[in-house]
């Protein structure tokens, strides 16, 4: 069966659901964005011991991001011209799976000198690696959206099956841990927070070993493959102006974003003055608004495009953000259940279900009009910013969490291990707000297109 004639028919929900159960690496994404900060970096309350000055941690994280940018364009251009009886996506997912969660584990096993400099070398290797296997994985799975659907529709319906899998997922990664270190670590933190990875890893692997497994991509892409070479590829992608503000209001919201969700465990257990456990009772008060967004959001999408529900959604974070600045000043703290679970609501659509379905559409338009196959370069490229996200965001936010007033503190940044300041915290969400201002700016201008 030919391209043209599988235009005529929507993709079978079964296979946009399945599709969508191979996001579970979304897991470990999560427990890297919550909580190795967390245990190299913990806070007053708890029984762990700082491992690295807060310097060594972002510069660590650094070096491991930036062999992660390189490395995701790469990737994307290699599955493009990849071709094999199983596709050209699902070969890269199979291989770094299992990798990908040994190394998820790894993070939490580190080897922990008085000097520091053996556990700094330890984070950036675990880290480096841990993010090389991670593009093998999420490039190739997120080009099999252009790669398998046969529509608008069907690109939109896959972004929403990943979004409300990426958000079970996510929301049990960020919902489970405050039960499961309290349960399995039995008064040891350390040892609840490694045996909560080596679960929650295992159900990632699950997830993504029922994809590669269910899904016949060669039945639904037609084989197709890119014949177009690196220079041509690059100079085509970076031509299309809509790609570019795509691409830096992408990346200024997961600033944004990034920082807030890495902080959601200091504000409750530093600001709002709750254990570990209320973690949970927050996490699932911002994912419950958030899937209850989808639906509204997906039929709102088809009706009148991504770019007016994306702005409105920015808007509403910046005034979340700043909102959250208040908690413990002049707004109390219990206010915060509220605004956590408010910000779950633009979060749905801004995180989760437009960034794939925008590549997706401008991804089928420069097919249609190009006459290329190169989505998986276009998704390594949003992968490479998608890291500099993270490497910006995380270079930020140890420096940001122990900043106080007091300026002993910041002199000792580089040699000696330090607690988060409340302040800190605080300062951590006029930071959110201010990338996502600039988010609202990029995607302002970003011309919305339509394949047919």
């Amino acid at each position: 069966m030919d391209f043209i004639a599988k235009e005529k028919r929507n993709l079978p929900k079964i296979i946009q659901i399945i599709y969508g159960i191979g996001v579970s690496y979304a897991i470990v994404d999560q427990i890297f964005a919550q909580w190795v900060l967390y245990y190299y970096l913990p806070p007053a309350a708890s029984d762990l011991e700082a491992l690295l000055p807060p310097i060594l941690i972002a510069l660590a994280l650094v070096i491991s991001r930036f062999v992660d940018m390189i490395i995701d364009p790469l990737v994307g251009y290699w599955s493009d011209r990849f071709e094999s009886k199983w596709g050209r996506r699902i070969p890269f997912i199979t291989v770094g799976a299992v990798p990908l969660i040994l190394l998820t584990v790894a993070f939490f096993y580190p080897i922990k000198s008085d000097g520091g400099i053996p556990t700094f070398i330890y984070l950036t290797l675990v880290g480096s690696f841990f993010f090389i296997f991670y593009t093998i994985v999420g490039a190739p799975y997120n080009s099999l959206i252009p790669e398998i659907s046969q529509s608008r529709k069907d690109r939109l319906n896959l972004s929403t099956w990943q979004s409300v899998f990426r958000l079970f997922y996510t929301a049990i990664a960020m919902i489970a841990p405050g039960i499961l270190i309290e349960q399995l670590g039995r008064g040891n933190d350390e040892q609840g927070i490694r045996l909560m990875v080596i679960l929650l890893g295992s159900l990632a692997l699950i997830g993504m070993l029922i994809m590669v497994f269910s899904l016949d991509e060669r039945k639904y892409s037609g084989g197709k493959v890119s014949d177009v070479d690196l220079k041509s590829s690059l100079k085509l992608v970076f031509s299309n102006r809509s790609f570019i503000f795509y691409l830096l209001g992408f990346m200024f919201f997961f600033l944004g974003f990034n920082i807030l969700r890495a902080s959601i465990n200091y504000y409750v257990e530093e600001i709002m003055g709750y254990g570990k456990g209320m973690i949970t009772v927050v996490s699932a008060l911002l994912f419950g608004a958030a899937a209850i967004s989808f639906y509204p959001i997906n039929r709102l999408a088809r009706r009148i495009g991504y770019k007016k529900p994306m702005l409105v959604s920015l808007v509403a974070l910046i005034l979340l953000s700043g909102a959250l600045f208040l908690l413990g000043r002049g707004l109390p703290v219990e206010f915060g259940f509220l605004i956590f679970t408010l910000i779950g609501i633009p979060v749905a659509g801004a995180a989760f279900i437009f960034p794939p379905a925008m590549l997706s559409e401008i991804s089928a338009v420069m097919a249609e009009e190009e006459e290329v196959q190169i989505e998986g370069l276009l998704f390594g490229i949003q992968g490479f910013f998608l890291k500099l996200a993270f490497l910006l965001s995380i270079a930020i936010l140890p420096l940001v969490l122990v900043a106080g007033t007091d300026v002993s503190i910041l002199k000792s940044l580089i040699t000696t291990p330090q607690g988060v300041q409340q302040w800190g915290i605080s300062l951590t969400s006029l930071w959110a707000a201010a990338f996502f201002l600039i988010s609202t700016v990029f995607y302002y201008f970003y011309q919305e297109q339509e394949a047919e």
